[in-house]
């Protein structure tokens, strides 16, 4: 039986090394961290944390297994965070230097030890009663409001862990660990009880959201890479930073439409503004997966014909929502070059990026002998 030495204290001071999952199928015990004493600090600071989560009456490891999948999840979305430096610059410190050709194999191996001076401060932010009061605030207090990009709660927590920028992403990030926890605090708040399937328990962390353990992550690349061919499976065909940008868009047209529970009561006006504000904004969210998901087929050589199949859509409406995407694709790649450009010449060079419209795509007509019976 293998024991796990806990997150919290993966790191050997006198030797500057973190220890890593002991059955995870690869040859490394440790990683290095010698040069980055952000991350000794982390453990030591934890210490000052986990009795704060004891005094009050919270679980420590309850605390930081939230707080891990918080950023764990984070991580997954830094993918496409153009202002994303820390952990870039920690991963190719901890792979000796440069991760390389290894990069998604070092991305696996050294992500707890990458963020865990961010799992800290989170944690030790979502313990503290002035961050809860700023969720609170942010929701209406008693006059009950959605919560907006802007928020003041999502702004001070990426101050915490070292982004000024990170607010709006983290406020938008809907279904995951984070606005659950913020779900909780603003119901406990209330007085108001959750939702089937949602407690008001802050530190309950639903199975969905736990991150995947090294070992799973490393056993999935090296089926990837055993299987014959080029691109047989989703993961090794398709860029990490597009199947992010998909689950994001799928988990947050799911809060949307979790968001709609219950909104079928009070005045007509208001109930109709709320369901068909979120069932839109849904839509519109889950067009444009359904526009992600068959690029990333399409590029990794599956038919038109048969994604159009799968989809419910005609194939000459979805070859023009791809060409469409494929436009805007170069547009953005043309709009980044010519900003790097305006960065290095100055303001007056650089472009602005241009508004993204809205793709609406139609479903497929039912049969004559459907739509009869209809």
């Amino acid at each position: 039986m293998v024991r796990y030495t806990p997150r919290w204290e993966r790191v050997c001071v006198r030797h500057g090394r973190w220890l890593l999952d002991a059955d995870a199928d690869q040859p490394l015990e440790h990683l290095d961290v010698r040069d980055l004493p952000e991350v000794a600090a982390a453990q030591r600071r934890w210490a000052g944390v986990a009795r704060r989560a004891a005094r009050t009456g919270a679980e420590p490891e309850r605390v930081f297994a939230l707080a891990h999948a918080v950023v764990a999840r984070w991580r997954e979305q830094a993918l496409h965070w153009e202002r994303e430096a820390i952990w870039p610059q920690r991963l190719h410190q901890v792979a000796g230097g440069n991760a390389g050709t290894e990069l998604e194999r070092w991305r696996i191996v050294g992500r707890d030890a990458v963020v865990f001076p961010e799992v800290v401060a989170v944690a030790d932010a979502l313990l503290d009663p002035v961050m809860a009061e700023l969720v609170w605030r942010d929701s209406g207090a008693g006059r009950p409001r959605p919560l907006s990009a802007d928020g003041s709660f999502c702004r001070r927590l990426g101050e915490r862990v070292g982004r000024g920028w990170l607010g709006p992403l983290a406020a938008t990030d809907y279904g995951g660990p984070l606005t659950s926890w913020m779900g909780a605090v603003i119901r406990i708040r209330r007085g108001a009880g959750g939702p089937p399937g949602y407690g008001n328990d802050p530190w309950w962390l639903r199975q969905e959201h736990q991150p995947v353990t090294m070992a799973g992550q490393l056993r999935v690349l090296s089926k990837e890479r055993s299987a014959p061919g080029s691109g047989t499976t989703w993961r090794s065909a398709v860029p990490a930073e597009q199947r992010a940008l998909i689950t994001s868009l799928v988990n947050d047209a799911e809060e949307q439409l979790t968001q709609l529970r219950g909104a079928q009561y009070g005045k007509t006006a208001d109930a109709a503004q709320q369901l068909l504000g979120n069932l839109g904004h849904a839509a519109t969210l889950i067009e444009q997966a359904v526009r992600e998901t068959a690029a990333g087929a399409l590029t990794a050589g599956m038919a038109l014909e048969d994604l159009a199949r799968w989809a419910r859509l005609p194939a000459d409406v979805l070859a023009e929502a791809l060409a469409d995407h494929h436009n805007e694709q170069q547009t953005k790649g043309a709009v980044s070059t010519h900003q790097e450009a305006g960065r290095r010449h100055g303001p007056s060079s650089a472009g602005a990026v241009p508004h993204r419209p809205a793709l609406v795509i139609k479903s497929v007509k039912p049969p004559a002998k459907q739509a009869e019976r209809a």
